[in-house]
């Protein structure tokens, strides 16, 4: 079976190393962990479908609670009544006399919003509370809320209950009344026109008709009100104040002109600013400089409590950290070397002397800090002292001119004052000119309120609406969240994604005597899946399969073993020679599957605790199989990762692939352990099994990166025991086992049956039927789209 006259075989005593990986070409390195082409997803309504019928309870619960939820919301709002009244805004045509020429007045919005506002002024909410008497109207003043509790039983049992107004004053009322009708009353401009939409919203619907009535009515009765009183003799009696006014305002500026002159007040400012605007500064710069000084003086604190190492600009120099860091090399390397060489070896004051000379270094850094940090202390200290000086200056000068503003504020006063007299006074000429030109606003009404029929609020049916669509945000949102916390892999997608490999092949989940029976039914899907990973195997390097292929997985219990043993079955049945080796020095188990003992194997090799004549009887042949060999793990030995990482096993794996087309090594697990990183140098490939809905992806992930630093050469990955009966992303698979892997069974249909059948039928009721209508006629339709 094996070579004997090879002369370096490990018991022969011949002397080997470690087997590199064989193949190095750029195909095997696209798939050894550089797989990083990653497919962008089309949109696929399919998948969202299938994900809403995973989660179809949750998100039934959710609309129900939400539409529960709505109802019980429009119970709990009383309902409103709004009578809406139409008034037409008539803008004037009045013309001003403005610098000679004659300008038409503009009828822009302002003329509108205007008279909005004054539909909604407290005035005229006045006005309406007087006109109906609704101050002394309980059921006006204090009507039912608009969302509580209570108004469920109100509107099922009809109870509603009235305050006494003894509690209030009239006056209190009155304001009472004002809220209410501001609150519930609202004024638009219709779009396009130049009507007002007057609107009064009320839990009664004749009161709503006659408040939109009498806003309006109000409201005229206000235009009317206004009078203009102009003449001649008030035209006069003005123009002679204005003059008096001027002549006053004249006489004021001159005596604070002469005053200001005499005292030399302007370079101070006439209201002493400048000196203000210098103090102000003066204090700014101050209050900054004893902030610079008390953080410089708390650094000089520190330096001067031999804390200097532990400055802010130390820690953040990066100068510093990579002396500190080289320090902390050096010193790691020292430490280490101190166990072979004495202090006095060469090699050892090297490094002291090297030690010795960074750390003057850092220390002549950390000193060069603190020697700029006491220099900034000290310019702080005297930019203080300069600034309390120049502050202490202009206090000095502001108290003289204090005494000297006192007679310029009182000249300065009555020049306000005779200007503020004049210029109220020139107002009133002009508005006297303008306003006996102009003619009031007309108004008519358009409509007139009718009382309303129906509420227009609480809608069933916008309340139902609003809260299903929180409810279906609120699913979305939920499982959102649940695909995120899901850290476990389902589909081959995540796979290739998360740990860049491709998928060579996806194992279907069988369990119990399923798994028996697909194992050993070569026209099983659960064969045919094998079958399909042992193609990819095939095609997976430039030239074809690899001599040596370790099969491991990141957790146990992920079928590893299972697919070894499978994988070598396949291989055989092509009529390759092939040997599986059990390499899970700890626990093993491919013994049992062959049904052989585990007295003695891979282990006696390793320890040469085996005759040359006796090498032969540790390969078992299988019976099912006439090429296919095996090689248990022997005797458990105390130090399996050394024995695997010595060169005798080496030489085996070496002496193995020259008499074998294929050999096999089932390896433990990789996380937590070393065994698996050590196979993985010694194969020329290594499959890594992911177990779905099992595997957490950070533990894949942390198996992939450890084998990638090992120097392991990852082909790809197998996605093993796949759900297919789940609803989720994976309903592609399942119609692929269910449906063609189903060939040649005892269950599959003739020929003229299978026209019959429809494809829909592989997923099963309703839900397929939706998926096969999809693929057939909505598919091609968006990608045309």
């Amino acid at each position: 079976m094996l070579d004997r006259n090879e002369q370096n075989l490990p018991w022969r005593g011949g002397s080997t190393g470690a087997v590199a990986p064989r193949y190095d070409t750029p195909a095997w390195e696209g798939y050894g962990g550089r797989f990083t082409e990653e497919s962008e997803e089309a949109f696929d309504p399919v998948k969202l479908f299938w994900l809403a019928l995973r989660y179809r309870w949750l998100i039934a619960v959710l609309v129900g609670l939400g539409l529960v939820l709505g109802l019980a919301m429009t119970l709990m709002q009383s309902p409103k009544y709004a009578a809406t009244a139409r008034i037409e805004i008539m803008v004037p045509t009045a013309r001003v006399l403005e610098d000679m020429d004659i300008v038409a007045q503009s009828s822009d919005l302002r003329t509108f919003e205007t008279a909005r506002e004054k539909l909604r002024s407290r005035d005229l909410a006045r006005r309406v509370a007087l006109e109906l008497n609704l101050a002394n109207d309980a059921r006006f003043l204090f009507p039912r809320p608009d969302f509580s509790v209570g108004n469920i039983f109100a509107r099922i049992f009809g109870t509603s209950s009235e305050p006494s107004l003894d509690a209030y004053t009239a006056e209190e009322r009155e304001q009472l009344a004002i809220s209410q009708i501001l609150r519930d009353l609202s004024a638009n401009l219709i779009r396009g026109t130049s009507l007002l939409e007057v609107r009064f919203a009320s839990h009664d619907p004749e009161r709503a008709r006659q408040i939109a009535n009498q806003v309006v009515q109000s409201y005229m009765d206000q235009q009317v009100d206004r009078t203009i009183a102009t003449s001649d003799l008030a035209r006069q009696f003005i123009d002679e104040q204005v003059a008096e006014a001027k002549n006053s305002l004249e006489a004021s500026e001159a005596a604070l002109v002469a005053y200001s002159k005499d005292q030399q007040l302007g370079a101070a400012g006439e209201d002493g600013s400048l000196i203000t605007a210098s103090i102000t500064a003066i204090n700014d710069a101050l209050a900054q400089a004893i902030q610079r000084r008390l953080e410089n003086e708390r650094l000089v604190a520190q330096i001067d409590a031999g804390d200097a190492a532990g400055l802010t600009r130390v820690l953040e120099s990066q100068a510093i950290q990579n002396l500190r860091g080289d320090i902390a090399t050096l010193r790691s390397e020292y430490q280490q070397k101190l166990g072979i060489f004495k202090p006095a070896f060469p090699e050892m004051q090297r490094l002291s002397a090297q030690i010795s000379e960074l750390e003057r270094q850092l220390q002549q850094g950390v000193n060069a800090i603190a020697g700029a940090i006491r220099l900034s202390y000290e310019a702080s200290l005297q930019e203080e002292r300069d600034l309390r000086q120049k502050l202490a200056e202009l206090e000095v000068e502001q108290v003289a001119f204090r005494d000297k503003n006192i007679q310029y504020t009182i000249l300065n006063r009555e020049v306000a004052s005779s200007r503020a007299q004049y210029q109220s006074l020139i107002d009133k000429r002009n508005e006297l000119g303008v306003v006996s030109d102009l003619r009031r606003d007309n108004i008519d009404v358009v409509d007139y309120a009718i009382t309303p029929t129906a509420p227009f609020q609480p809608s069933l049916f916008r309340n139902l609406l609003l809260f299903l669509g929180g409810a279906v945000a609120l699913s979305a949102a939920a499982i959102y969240i649940l695909e995120l916390l899901n850290n476990k892999f389902s589909t081959p997608d995540q796979v290739e994604s998360e740990l860049k490999l491709p998928v060579l092949g996806i194992i279907p989940k069988a369990e119990g005597d399923k798994l028996s029976e697909g194992l050993l039914d070569p026209r099983s899907a659960l064969s045919e899946a094998y079958r399909s990973l042992r193609t990819s195997l095939q095609f997976s390097g430039a030239d074809g399969a690899p001599r040596t292929l370790l099969v491991t997985s990141a957790e146990p219990g992920e079928s590893k073993s299972t697919s070894a043993y499978k994988l070598a079955e396949e291989f055989a049945a092509l009529g390759e020679k092939v040997l599986i080796v059990d390499c899970d020095l700890r626990r093993p188990s491919l013994h049992r599957v062959f049904k052989t003992d585990n007295t003695m194997g891979l282990t006696n090799l390793l320890t040469n605790t085996v005759a040359p004549e006796d090498v032969q009887q540790l390969f078992h042949h299988s019976p099912a199989h006439p090429k296919l060999d095996f090689l248990s793990t022997g005797p458990m030995v105390p130090n399996p990762a050394d024995l695997l990482s010595s060169s005798r096993m080496g030489g085996v794996i070496r002496a193995c692939t020259k008499a074998y087309s294929l050999v096999i090594l089932d390896g433990p697990p990789v996380i937590g352990l070393s065994d698996a990183l050590i196979l993985s140098r010694h194969s020329e490939a290594t499959l890594l099994v992911v177990a779905a809905h099992q595997t957490a992806r950070k533990s894949a992930g942390a198996a992939l990166k450890r084998l990638h630093s090992a120097g392991g050469n990852i082909v790809g990955a197998m996605l093993g025991k796949l759900d297919i009966e789940k609803i989720d992303y994976s309903y592609a698979y399942r119609y692929m086992y269910e449906g063609y892997y189903s060939y040649g069974s005892e269950e599959t249909p003739r020929i003229e049956e299978q026209n019959d059948v429809k494809p829909a039928r592989a997923f099963g009721g309703w839900s397929g039927g939706v998926v096969h209508l999809y693929r057939r006629h909505l598919r091609p339709l968006l990608h045309r789209a």
